[in-house]
C-alpha cells in the first residue's frame, strides 16, 4: 500500500514549525499526495513555482509575485489557470507577503490550499522537501529485533523461539542499545540508506517467552534504548539441523550473503544456534568482522593470500 498525505495533515504537522497561516480554499483540506512513481521524478515533492514541472507544493517567493505582476492581463489569467488546474496539494506565500487578490479567489473557487507563512522560501523549500520525502518514502516491517551494536545498525533475524528476544537482552546487559523488537519499521530516506525505528506502540518494550514483556528503558536507563538507527547489518539466527553443512570455504569466510530489503542489498551473517554457544559474543564478533571488511580489511582474504603465497616457497 503506497504512503499517502493530505493538505491538512501536512498542514497540521508542519503549522507551528513554519508558522502556517490557511488563507483560501480549505474545502480541499482533504487533497492527497500519494508516493506514486512519478513522485519520484517529475513534478518534484516541492519547489518554487513552476509551470512546466509544476511542483506538488508550489512556493511562492517575491520573485515569483513580482514574475505574475510583471505579465499582462491575460497572461496573467492563463498562468494562474495552469497553476490551478495542475491540482498542487498546497500553494504557499512566503515571507507574509501580500496574497493577489486573483490568485486567493482562484484558490477559494477551487478549492485549492493557499497557506502563508513568515519564513524564507528557502526554509520552507528544505523543511517540506525534507518532511514530504520522507513521509512518502518506501517503507516496509520485518520480523526481528533491531539494535545499535558498536554505533551500526544491526537486525536479528531467525525463526520463532531462535532466540532472538534473549540475544537482544543479553546484548543489551553488555551496553548496546535496543531500536525495536519484533516489528521495526524500515524507510528508505535515501537511495543508500534504511533507517529504521520502532512503531509507538512498541516502543522500548523487549519481550521475552516466560518473562513477557519488559520496559528496557526503565530497567536498564535511558541509555539502553536509541530511537532510530541506520540498517548496516543483518545476523540470522538458524537451526543447523535445518541448513547443510557449510563447505570449506565457507568455514573460512563465514555464512556471509546478502538480503535485499526495499531497493538495497544488506550484507547478512547467518549464525547457527547450538547448545553451549554464546551468541552475544558472537553476534559482537559478525558486528565487527563487518565494520572491517567496511574498512577493507578481510582476514578471510588475507589468510587465503598468505597461504598462497606459503605454498609457492614451498615449491
Amino acid at each position: 500500500m503506497s504512503e499517502r498525505i493530505t493538505a491538512r495533515e501536512l498542514f497540521e504537522q508542519q503549522r507551528e514549525r513554519l508558522e502556517l497561516r490557511w488563507l483560501a480554499g480549505e474545502r480541499g483540506a482533504e487533497r492527497v499526495l500519494e508516493s506514486v512513481d512519478t513522485v519520484a521524478r517529475r513534478p518534484s515533492l516541492s519547489g518554487y513555482l513552476n509551470i512546466i514541472y509544476p511542483n506538488k507544493v508550489q512556493i511562492l517567493g517575491t520573485e515569483e509575485l513580482s514574475w505574475l505582476d510583471a505579465l499582462d492581463s491575460r497572461q496573467r489569467w492563463e498562468t494562474i489557470e495552469k497553476l490551478i488546474q495542475f491540482r498542487p496539494l498546497a500553494l504557499v506565500i512566503s515571507k507574509n507577503q501580500t496574497c493577489p487578490e486573483d490568485l486567493r479567489l482562484a484558490a477559494e473557487e477551487s478549492d485549492t490550499p493557499l497557506w502563508s507563512s513568515p519564513k524564507r522560501g528557502h526554509e520552507l523549500l528544505n523543511h517540506l522537501q525534507y518532511h514530504l520525502a520522507r513521509t512518502l518514502a518506501p517503507r516496509i516491517t520485518l520480523h526481528g529485533v533491531f539494535m545499535e551494536i558498536y554505533s551500526i545498525g544491526v537486525l536479528i533475524t531467525g525463526e520463532s523461539g531462535s532466540g532472538k528476544s534473549e540475544l537482544a537482552l543479553e546484548l543489551v546487559t553488555r551496553g548496546h542499545r535496543l531500536v525495536a523488537d519484533d516489528a521495526p519499521e524500515f524507510t528508505q530516506i535515501a537511495p543508500d540508506v534504511l533507517d529504521g525505528t520502532c512503531p509507538e506502540m512498541l516502543q522500548d518494550l523487549l519481550e521475552l517467552r516466560g518473562l513477557g514483556v519488559l520496559n528496557i528503558r526503565q530497567m536498564f536507563g535511558d541509555t539502553a534504548v536509541k530511537r532510530n538507527k541506520y540498517l548496516r547489518l543483518i545476523v540470522h539466527l538458524t537451526r543447523p539441523h535445518l541448513e547443510p553443512q557449510p563447505s570449506g570455504i565457507e568455514r573460512l569466510t563465514g555464512d556471509v550473503g546478502l538480503r535485499r530489503v526495499l531497493d538495497l542489498d544488506v550484507p547478512m551473517i547467518t549464525l547457527p544456534v547450538m547448545p553451549g554457544r554464546n551468541l552475544a559474543v558472537l553476534t559482537e564478533a559478525a558486528t565487527r568482522t563487518h565494520i572491517l571488511r567496511a574498512k577493507g580489511v578481510d582476514p578471510a582474504a588475507a589468510f587465503m593470500a598468505r597461504h598462497s603465497h606459503f605454498l609457492e616457497r614451498a615449491t
